[in-house]
Protein backbone atom coordinates (compact mmCIF):
# COMPACT_ATOMS: atom_id res chain seq x y z
CA UNK A 1 0.00 0.00 0.00
CA UNK A 2 2.30 2.87 -1.58
CA UNK A 3 -0.76 5.66 -2.02
CA UNK A 4 -2.68 7.46 0.25
CA UNK A 5 -6.16 7.52 -0.68
CA UNK A 6 -7.26 9.19 3.03
CA UNK A 7 -5.10 12.84 2.74
CA UNK A 8 -6.05 16.22 2.86
CA UNK A 9 -10.32 16.81 2.69
CA UNK A 10 -10.64 12.93 3.47
CA UNK A 11 -9.18 12.94 6.42
CA UNK A 12 -11.00 16.13 7.54
CA UNK A 13 -14.37 14.52 6.77
CA UNK A 14 -13.59 10.85 7.54
CA UNK A 15 -15.54 10.80 10.77
CA UNK A 16 -18.70 12.61 9.51
CA UNK A 17 -18.81 9.97 6.50
CA UNK A 18 -18.56 6.49 8.81
CA UNK A 19 -22.32 5.85 8.85
CA UNK A 20 -23.50 2.86 11.59
CA UNK A 21 -19.57 2.08 12.07
CA UNK A 22 -19.19 5.60 13.81
CA UNK A 23 -22.14 4.22 16.35
CA UNK A 24 -21.00 4.82 19.80
CA UNK A 25 -23.11 1.72 20.53
CA UNK A 26 -20.84 -0.47 17.66
CA UNK A 27 -17.67 0.96 18.44
CA UNK A 28 -18.10 0.29 22.09
CA UNK A 29 -18.59 -3.61 21.29
CA UNK A 30 -15.86 -3.50 19.25
CA UNK A 31 -13.40 -1.82 21.90
CA UNK A 32 -15.04 -4.54 24.69
CA UNK A 33 -13.85 -7.53 22.27
CA UNK A 34 -10.55 -6.58 21.55
CA UNK A 35 -10.23 -5.31 25.28
CA UNK A 36 -10.80 -8.98 26.61
CA UNK A 37 -8.28 -10.49 23.85
CA UNK A 38 -5.76 -7.14 24.50
CA UNK A 39 -5.47 -8.50 28.74
CA UNK A 40 -3.40 -6.81 30.57
CA UNK A 41 -0.58 -6.68 27.38
CA UNK A 42 -0.54 -4.05 24.82
CA UNK A 43 -2.26 -3.57 21.13
CA UNK A 44 -0.96 -3.05 17.60
CA UNK A 45 -3.45 -1.24 15.58
CA UNK A 46 -3.12 -1.80 11.91
CA UNK A 47 -4.77 1.58 9.57
CA UNK A 48 -4.99 3.09 12.83
CA UNK A 49 -6.47 6.03 10.74
CA UNK A 50 -8.22 8.80 13.23
CA UNK A 51 -8.15 6.66 16.14
CA UNK A 52 -11.63 5.71 16.05
CA UNK A 53 -11.09 2.44 17.89
CA UNK A 54 -8.01 2.69 19.14
CA UNK A 55 -9.17 5.85 21.81
CA UNK A 56 -11.90 4.22 23.38
CA UNK A 57 -10.11 1.12 23.84
CA UNK A 58 -7.37 3.07 25.57
CA UNK A 59 -10.12 4.53 27.44
CA UNK A 60 -10.20 1.02 28.66
CA UNK A 61 -6.72 0.67 30.23
CA UNK A 62 -5.32 -1.04 27.08
CA UNK A 63 -1.89 0.74 25.99
CA UNK A 64 -2.34 0.73 21.77
CA UNK A 65 -0.08 1.44 19.42
CA UNK A 66 -0.43 2.11 16.07
CA UNK A 67 0.59 1.89 11.95
CA UNK A 68 -1.09 4.66 9.70
CA UNK A 69 0.46 5.31 5.94
CA UNK A 70 -1.51 8.16 6.05
CA UNK A 71 -0.14 11.58 7.73
CA UNK A 72 -3.44 13.31 7.56
CA UNK A 73 -5.16 10.52 9.13
CA UNK A 74 -3.52 10.43 11.94
CA UNK A 75 -3.03 14.26 12.60
CA UNK A 76 -6.72 13.65 12.91
CA UNK A 77 -5.97 11.54 15.83
CA UNK A 78 -3.39 13.37 17.26
CA UNK A 79 -6.12 16.65 17.33
CA UNK A 80 -8.21 14.57 19.66
CA UNK A 81 -8.39 14.05 23.19
CA UNK A 82 -5.83 10.99 24.18
CA UNK A 83 -4.68 11.00 21.04
CA UNK A 84 -1.43 12.99 21.18
CA UNK A 85 -0.45 9.82 23.76
CA UNK A 86 -0.50 7.11 21.50
CA UNK A 87 2.73 6.21 19.43
CA UNK A 88 1.89 6.08 15.80
CA UNK A 89 4.85 4.48 13.12
CA UNK A 90 3.77 5.80 9.95
CA UNK A 91 4.26 3.41 7.03
CA UNK A 92 3.08 0.36 5.02
CA UNK A 93 1.62 -1.63 8.17
CA UNK A 94 1.99 -4.88 5.88
CA UNK A 95 6.03 -4.29 6.39
CA UNK A 96 6.05 -1.57 9.19
CA UNK A 97 7.65 -3.16 12.59
CA UNK A 98 7.55 -1.05 15.97
CA UNK A 99 8.34 -3.83 17.99
CA UNK A 100 7.51 -7.12 19.58
CA UNK A 101 5.59 -8.48 22.59
CA UNK A 102 2.37 -7.68 21.52
CA UNK A 103 -0.96 -9.35 22.97
CA UNK A 104 -3.38 -8.38 20.15
CA UNK A 105 -2.26 -6.68 16.42
CA UNK A 106 -5.79 -6.17 14.82
CA UNK A 107 -7.33 -4.86 11.37
CA UNK A 108 -10.98 -3.32 11.52
CA UNK A 109 -13.44 -1.69 8.80
CA UNK A 110 -12.17 -4.09 5.59
CA UNK A 111 -8.81 -1.65 5.92
CA UNK A 112 -7.01 -5.71 5.23
CA UNK A 113 -8.11 -4.77 1.20
CA UNK A 114 -6.48 -1.07 1.13
CA UNK A 115 -3.68 -3.75 0.29
CA UNK A 116 -4.61 -4.83 -2.93
CA UNK A 117 -2.20 -7.86 -3.81
CA UNK A 118 -2.68 -11.75 -2.38
CA UNK A 119 1.76 -11.12 -1.64
CA UNK A 120 1.23 -7.51 0.71
CA UNK A 121 -1.56 -9.34 2.78
CA UNK A 122 0.51 -12.40 2.87
CA UNK A 123 3.06 -10.32 3.85
CA UNK A 124 0.77 -8.02 6.68
CA UNK A 125 0.04 -11.39 8.67
CA UNK A 126 3.14 -12.12 8.61
CA UNK A 127 4.20 -8.89 10.07
CA UNK A 128 1.33 -8.97 12.56
CA UNK A 129 2.05 -12.26 13.81
CA UNK A 130 6.00 -11.24 14.20
CA UNK A 131 5.34 -8.52 16.42
CA UNK A 132 2.69 -11.08 18.79
CA UNK A 133 4.19 -12.65 21.80
CA UNK A 134 3.23 -16.33 22.34
CA UNK A 135 -0.70 -16.68 22.99
CA UNK A 136 -1.41 -13.18 21.47
CA UNK A 137 -4.11 -12.71 18.79
CA UNK A 138 -4.72 -10.79 15.39
CA UNK A 139 -8.01 -9.92 14.71
CA UNK A 140 -9.51 -9.23 11.28
CA UNK A 141 -12.67 -7.53 10.50
CA UNK A 142 -13.71 -7.57 6.94
CA UNK A 143 -17.09 -7.94 4.86
CA UNK A 144 -17.77 -11.14 2.48
CA UNK A 145 -17.61 -10.01 -0.95
CA UNK A 146 -21.10 -10.04 -2.89
CA UNK A 147 -20.76 -11.99 -5.72
CA UNK A 148 -22.59 -9.15 -7.99
CA UNK A 149 -21.07 -6.56 -10.04
CA UNK A 150 -22.60 -3.43 -8.79
CA UNK A 151 -23.90 -3.67 -5.19
CA UNK A 152 -24.93 -0.53 -3.31
CA UNK A 153 -23.52 -0.61 0.09
CA UNK A 154 -24.69 3.17 1.44
CA UNK A 155 -27.82 5.21 0.22
CA UNK A 156 -28.23 8.56 1.78
CA UNK A 157 -29.48 12.00 1.33
CA UNK A 158 -25.33 12.67 1.06
CA UNK A 159 -23.57 9.74 1.01
CA UNK A 160 -23.70 7.07 -1.71
CA UNK A 161 -21.39 4.12 -2.17
CA UNK A 162 -21.19 1.89 -4.74
CA UNK A 163 -19.05 -1.43 -4.91
CA UNK A 164 -18.01 -2.37 -8.17
CA UNK A 165 -16.20 -5.89 -7.84
CA UNK A 166 -14.38 -8.35 -10.56
CA UNK A 167 -14.36 -12.07 -9.23
CA UNK A 168 -11.75 -12.93 -11.78
CA UNK A 169 -9.48 -10.21 -10.17
CA UNK A 170 -10.94 -10.20 -6.53
CA UNK A 171 -10.52 -6.81 -7.46
CA UNK A 172 -12.83 -4.33 -5.59
CA UNK A 173 -13.66 -0.89 -5.98
CA UNK A 174 -15.71 1.55 -3.73
CA UNK A 175 -17.64 4.39 -5.02
CA UNK A 176 -17.94 7.20 -2.75
CA UNK A 177 -20.90 9.61 -3.84
CA UNK A 178 -20.76 12.51 -1.15
CA UNK A 179 -22.35 15.65 -1.04
CA UNK A 180 -20.23 18.24 0.17
CA UNK A 181 -21.38 22.03 0.05
CA UNK A 182 -23.80 21.83 -2.29
CA UNK A 183 -21.63 19.42 -5.18
CA UNK A 184 -21.25 16.00 -5.62
CA UNK A 185 -17.59 14.36 -5.11
CA UNK A 186 -16.24 11.07 -6.62
CA UNK A 187 -13.69 9.16 -4.39
CA UNK A 188 -13.43 5.80 -5.45
CA UNK A 189 -10.89 3.36 -3.46
CA UNK A 190 -9.60 -0.02 -4.21
CA UNK A 191 -9.53 -3.04 -2.35
CA UNK A 192 -8.45 -6.40 -2.88
CA UNK A 193 -11.53 -8.56 -2.10
CA UNK A 194 -10.46 -12.20 0.17
CA UNK A 195 -12.26 -15.07 1.17
CA UNK A 196 -11.80 -16.41 5.31
CA UNK A 197 -10.88 -20.10 3.77
CA UNK A 198 -7.54 -17.28 1.97
CA UNK A 199 -7.05 -15.13 5.15
CA UNK A 200 -6.83 -18.75 7.25
CA UNK A 201 -4.19 -19.84 4.47
CA UNK A 202 -2.24 -16.82 5.07
CA UNK A 203 -2.48 -17.19 9.05
CA UNK A 204 -1.46 -20.73 8.24
CA UNK A 205 1.52 -19.43 6.55
CA UNK A 206 2.60 -16.80 9.05
CA UNK A 207 2.10 -19.29 11.83
CA UNK A 208 -0.89 -18.43 13.51
CA UNK A 209 -4.32 -20.88 13.62
CA UNK A 210 -7.67 -20.41 13.64
CA UNK A 211 -9.04 -19.72 17.34
CA UNK A 212 -12.60 -18.42 16.17
CA UNK A 213 -14.55 -16.31 13.29
CA UNK A 214 -18.24 -14.04 14.02
CA UNK A 215 -20.19 -12.45 12.23
CA UNK A 216 -19.79 -9.34 14.36
CA UNK A 217 -18.44 -7.89 17.41
CA UNK A 218 -21.14 -8.97 19.63
CA UNK A 219 -19.93 -12.41 18.62
CA UNK A 220 -22.89 -13.38 16.59
CA UNK A 221 -22.76 -16.89 15.05
CA UNK A 222 -20.70 -16.92 11.20
CA UNK A 223 -23.25 -18.22 8.72
CA UNK A 224 -23.59 -18.95 5.05
CA UNK A 225 -25.46 -15.67 5.10
CA UNK A 226 -23.08 -13.37 7.25
CA UNK A 227 -21.44 -9.91 5.28
CA UNK A 228 -18.61 -9.60 7.23
CA UNK A 229 -16.59 -11.35 9.82
CA UNK A 230 -14.39 -10.86 12.82
CA UNK A 231 -11.68 -13.50 12.86
CA UNK A 232 -9.26 -14.61 15.63
CA UNK A 233 -6.02 -16.23 14.65
CA UNK A 234 -3.49 -17.24 17.34
CA UNK A 235 -0.01 -17.20 17.71
CA UNK A 236 1.30 -20.60 19.30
Amino acid sequence: MTEDYFAGPVAERYDSTLDEWGDPAAVAATADFLAELAGDGTALELGIGTGRIALPLSARGVRVHGIDLSVDMVAQLRAKPGGGDIPVAIGDFATTRVGEGFSLAYLVFNTIGNLTSQEAQVACFENAAAQLRPGGCFVVEVGVAVREPLHVFALSDTHIGIDEYDPATQRLVSHHFTLVDGRWELRSIPFRSVSPAELDLMARLAGIRLRERWSGWRREPFTAESRRHVSVWEKP
